[in-house]
């Protein structure tokens, strides 16, 4: 019996001989031919040879081994959608969204993604940690010095522990988030408490059972861009522009999938927030949850860690476009601008600076 496999391949190899002009026939037969033999499923292959065609390639194929090439494909299909109106074209914009999947598969697919490390020899200084103690609780550390015979990291200090506590022969599970990475958990011993570089620190031991987990779902990108921080009071309008000015705060890294922003005192995790900000000179609203925060006290200021809501195709096209270098170089941000400039003219509703910190102090952020 032949395999359904070779039936379904036979088929397919069919449709693309009958199918097109006598001047493309032969082109598409490559093509997918090369991309069967690159790995590539049939739904990807046909993704690739309609943006050639759009893009006029003169080698169709050069999608399958030239990032460049594909980057330049892309650009060119955003730069048309922006001078023709696609961002209203339902389906210009979800072939966009599959070429983006498509791109974000060949980044997390790359090797300093993909692998990770393999213990803890390879965990950078200054890497923040977690650490549990059975029956104690969290605590925070940092690592000061990793060598190859132990890592020193900063010792823990809490009033959960009791007065008796030592620290050495303790057994912990220590926890920490790898930039650009994933989430890691070892477990290790306490080999020494003591002070070093003038700080009190503690020797742990190496671990080769490195586990990694909570993998990257998506690609970030680095920004420091002007934003508005709103507390969410209403879950039917999340995806409302809002045209009073909210908190003022600074995105520093986004995502499809979340994003990063800094604002002025203690914010508290788990609370329900909407950012609003500018890309490709247009308003974008992100909801979504404070999932973490790092709280600098000599700035009295906060970086706040935001897991996104489900982002409309739309939204998530334009924020994929800035992560993949895809949009305008000569944004202006020309909504943001004009909302500024109307703070002083609009009187803005009430914002409870209370909703969003824990404790009184500035508001805004330094630039």
């Amino acid at each position: 019996m032949i395999p359904t496999v070779i039936i379904f391949s036979v088929l397919v190899f069919i449709i693309l001989l009958v199918s097109g002009t006598d001047k493309n026939r032969a082109g598409r037969v490559q093509f997918f031919a090369k991309g069967k033999d690159l790995g590539f499923s049939f739904r990807e292959i046909e993704l690739l040879y309609k943006l050639a065609v759009k893009a006029q390639l003169e080698d169709p194929s050069s999608l399958f081994y030239s990032q460049e090439q594909l980057d330049s494909s892309i650009k060119a299909l955003v730069k048309n959608m922006n001078l023709t109106g696609g961002d209203d074209d339902t389906e210009r914009q979800d072939f966009l969204a599959k070429l983006y999947e498509y791109r974000k598969k060949i980044e997390m697919e790359k090797p300093h993604v993909k692998n990770g490390i393999s213990n803890t020899r390879q965990i950078s200084d200054s890497q923040n940690l977690r650490i549990l103690i059975k029956g104690t609780g969290v605590f925070k550390a940092q690592i000061i010095k990793n060598t190859n015979g132990y890592m020193t990291i900063s010792r823990p200090v809490s009033n959960k522990l009791p007065e008796s506590f030592t620290w050495n022969g303790q057994k912990l599970s220590v926890y920490f988030w790898r930039d650009e990475d994933a989430g890691y958990v070892f477990e290790t011993e306490v080999m020494d408490d003591f002070v070093f570089g003038g700080i009190s620190s503690l020797k742990i031991s190496h671990s080769d059972s490195l586990a990694r987990t909570q993998k990257r779902k998506s690609i970030r990108v680095r920004v420091h861009k002007a934003a508005y921080l709103y507390p969410v009071t209403n879950e039917e309008e999340i995806g409302r522009v809002e045209i009073n000015p909210g908190l003022k705060c600074f995105l520093e890294d986004i995502s499809d999938t979340g994003c990063a922003v800094t604002v002025g005192g203690k914010g508290q995790e788990g609370l329900r927030v909407k950012v609003q900000f500018v890309l490709n000179n247009t308003i974008i609203c992100m909801s979504g949850t404070v999932r973490s925060l790092a709280y600098k006290g000599e700035f009295n200021r906060s970086l706040l860690h935001i897991e996104a809501d489900p982002l409309p195709i739309e939204t998530r096209n334009q924020i994929l476009g800035e992560v993949f270098g895809m949009l305008p170089e000569d944004e202006e941000d020309l909504p943001f601008t004009l909302l500024g400039e109307e703070e002083e003219e609009v009187a803005p509703e009430t914002v409870d600076h209370e909703l969003f910190f824990e404790d009184s102090g500035s508001t805004e952020v330094a630039v």
